[in-house]
């Protein structure tokens, strides 16, 4: 089976429904383990002879770079297969050739309908591919591009014909290099590339500056910290990769029941007998401890029938309308306990047969949301609904990447991530960006002695993600514009390997 190029989200659906019925699987590289996840539970990731597996009965799927069929010989594997008299099959995957090309904004065939492909490991006499008027993709060249080019050039190609040198295709560890023949040995000189590399030589290059759609989105390649819980960071960091960052999640609170349920227990017990008026949620993590409450006792959503419910901002709203509730109430502006209360109605014994209203909250909350209602003459069952307690310390090369500045960006989104990530982990390196949530998250970043880079406009985790993203476009733009090639913050710090992208 064809793995494809690099990028997990270009396997094939036949290799991913196959994956999915297997019994063991056998990885070419260690890269590959992301396509274990179309996998069902209990799949054996397999060595050695995996032809003896399949003639066991087992379903056994044999993961190959690229696509099998092209410079990947299987010719002993399938004649094994055969002479086992196992059935087989072979599924194509998303060619190098093509696929990388793409990605580094080169179109394969351009104006010139011809496309060459040639293994270097195989090839001898480039001069019989000095005439190719279309493009010519090298595999396997990457050690030997100058010695290449300047068989090209012997064999009668223009040394000034465009040339692109491309490593780590369709990740976000790409890298392209473009040139000429010419200049191919001083371009590449401090380069570094290693294989997986294509070279890539004609006219089409030259397309890239027009053309070049993922090398330039505004994250690329950035490593970008989130301290969130496991549960809460899974969106965020589907929004990171799709601005071409590598989010990387350290959970650094660890949500859990409160030490006594009584409490919990009587709070819902009055919310099915009509104690209250109005229910509050002020985060996402309260809706799923009132909800398992529910299902715990048998009961539904049908249960706020006649009730008014509150929620702080948007990713609350969004876990109580998955629960089957439509918030009444939610701030038009700012996002918080203050933007909550200030739109809030009074008291009012003429409408509300009730003054009392239910807050299912977090252990460490502020009382702003209790003052202010009970300001404006409502009676408060503040209730704990779950607990917050820091998480265990990250692995060493983590806490080692955060205070060494191998993290391009953090992530805060609340004022409990920055004590508890400084508390496990130790403060971030001055070139990461420090971006947060809101300002009460800032206040609390700069009591810790952190620079705020970045602000989210509303405090959401999608808008904090979008306001990083907007700040990484700015810092290319301005990098471009000063004519110097745009570089990640953490290639800023002393030591770092200074390789332009």
């Amino acid at each position: 089976m064809g793995a494809g190029p690099g990028d997990p989200n270009l396997l094939t659906l036949r290799a991913a429904e196959l994956l999915g019925k297997a019994d063991a699987v056998v990885l070419d590289a260690e890269t590959q383990t992301p396509l274990l996840h179309h996998c069902r539970e209990g799949v054996e990731v397999a060595e050695g002879d995996f032809v003896q597996r399949a003639a066991r009965g087992q379903l056994v799927v044999r993961l190959c770079a690229g696509d099998p069929m092209l410079f990947s010989s299987i010719s002993e594997e399938v004649a094994a297969c055969v002479a086992a008299e196992v059935d087989f099959e072979i599924v194509p995957g998303v060619p190098p050739a093509t696929a990388v090309l793409t990605y580094a904004g080169i179109p394969p065939a351009s104006a010139v309908p011809e496309f060459r492909v040639v293994d270097a490991a195989q090839e001898q006499d480039w001069s019989v591919h000095a005439g190719c008027k279309g493009t010519l993709v090298i595999y396997n060249g990457v050690a030997d591009a100058v010695p290449i080019g300047k068989a090209l050039i012997s064999g009668g190609k223009p040394d000034t014909t465009p040339v692109a040198v491309s490593s780590g295709g369709t990740t976000t560890e790409q890298y392209t290099v473009v040139s000429t023949l010419g200049r191919l040995q001083a371009d590449l000189k401090h380069a570094g590339f290693t294989e997986p590399a294509l070279i890539v030589v004609g006219e089409a290059v030259a397309q890239r500056d027009k053309l070049s759609w993922f090398e330039t989105k505004p994250l690329f390649g950035w490593r970008v910290l989130v301290p969130r819980t496991k549960e809460q960071s899974r969106s965020l960091s589907e929004q990171l990769v799709s601005y071409g960052a590598v989010p990387e999640e350290v959970p650094t609170i660890s949500v859990e029941p409160p030490r006594t349920p009584q409490q919990m227990d009587r709070a819902i017990k009055g919310l099915v007998t009509g104690r209250y008026e109005w229910v509050a949620f002020t985060s996402a993590n309260a809706v799923k401890a009132v909800r398992e409450k529910f299902e715990e006792y048998g009961l539904d959503a049908r249960a706020f029938a006649g009730l008014k419910v509150a929620a702080v901002g948007e990713a609350t709203s969004q876990a109580l309308v998955e629960f089957g509730v439509k918030p009444d109430l939610l701030p038009s502006g700012e996002q918080s306990s203050e933007g909550l209360v200030a739109e809030w109605p009074p008291y009012d014994s003429m409408l509300d047969p009730i003054n009392r209203v239910l807050l299912p909250r977090a252990d460490i909350s502020t009382d702003t949301l209790v003052a202010g209602l009970t300001e404006l003459g409502w009676e408060c069952d503040d209730v704990t609904a779950y607990r917050t307690v820091r998480a265990a310390p990250p692995p060493a090369p983590i806490r080692e990447a955060i205070k060494g500045g191998g993290f391009d960006a953090v992530l805060f989104t609340s004022s409990s991530t920055v004590r508890n990530l400084v508390g496990i982990a130790g403060k971030p390196h001055n070139v990461t960006v420090i971006a947060v949530i809101g300002p009460q998250t800032a206040k609390t970043a700069e009591e810790f002695g952190l620079r705020v880079d970045v602000m989210a406009d509303k405090p959401s985790a999608s808008a904090l993600a979008a306001a990083v993203a907007e700040f990484g476009a700015k810092q290319r733009q301005a990098a471009l514009a000063a004519g110097d090639t745009p570089r990640r913050p953490s290639q800023n710090r002393r030591g770092a390997r200074r390789r332009a992208r």
